[in-house]
């Protein structure tokens, strides 16, 4: 598609009518939340992720996510002989009530968590044709659900499948990264209930945030990195099975 200047203009004006939209439509924002100083992304251990399914329930409880959808789930991956080419996976409902006892002994076995990536440079915003998804200065992808038009374009042009058309509403769903609740200094909801602390948010602009200790220490990797998106969950202890 060619892209105008006019065109630019014009989505760059929707996409901020968006953001003060989003402003006013969150009165718990912290009144000193200044969004230039942050930069949202989020820390995954594999290592720790024991497959509860915890952190489904809790971003479905604090999201109103409409059951059968998910900002984010869990998948099982299975790695052993029976598995030349490609891993078994499975995610029964999301992941949200654990996982059922393995049908193979042998090999290994691992969870990983998915979310959306806030990726820096999305697929998703470039595709929308009235700005409805865009970057908030913080780093995150939102989504204005009042200049949503349920075109779908956002949904298919995701590499991660982690968007969704919410069926009551019509409009296009994903992780917020609990926007409403990290702009006032709280975790997200997933990363407030995960046991083993398998998933951190991390902002990469607070110098005193942990995550520089570890990137010094820890390598750590992306999905789908061919896709250059540049993406901002990071995973520990990734497997090169996942997909």
């Amino acid at each position: 598609m060619t892209m105008t200047r006019r065109h630019f203009i014009v989505l760059t004006a929707a996409a901020a009518a968006a953001w003060d939209h989003i402003l006013a439509g969150t009165p718990e924002t912290a009144s000193n939340y200044n969004a230039s100083e942050h930069w949202y992304g989020m820390l995954m251990n594999i290592e720790e992720c024991i497959g509860c399914g915890s952190c489904v329930r809790g971003c479905q409880q604090e999201n109103g996510v409409p059951d059968g959808y998910f900002r984010t789930w869990v998948e099982r991956y299975q790695v052993g002989d029976w598995t030349v080419e490609n891993p078994t996976v499975d995610s029964p409902d999301g992941g949200k009530n654990g996982f059922p006892e393995l049908k193979h002994a042998d090999g290994k076995s691992f969870f990983v968590p998915k979310l959306c990536n806030h990726c820096a440079d999305s697929p998703c915003t470039q595709v929308c044709p009235v700005g409805a998804t865009f970057h908030s200065p913080d780093g995150v992808v939102l989504v204005d659900p009042k200049y949503c038009l349920g075109c779908r374009y956002c949904v298919q042009a995701c590499p991660y499948g982690c968007r969704f058309l919410n069926p009551k509403t019509e409009t296009a769903e994903k992780c917020s990264l609990c926007y409403h609740r990290i702009t006032k200094g709280l975790t997200t909801a997933c990363c407030e209930v995960c046991p083993t602390g398998a998933r951190q948010l991390v902002d990469f602009k607070n110098a005193n945030d942990p995550i520089h200790a570890f990137l010094k220490t820890h390598a750590v990797q992306v999905l789908k990195p061919y896709m250059a998106t540049k993406a901002k969950v990071y995973y520990y202890g990734l497997d090169g099975s996942v997909r």
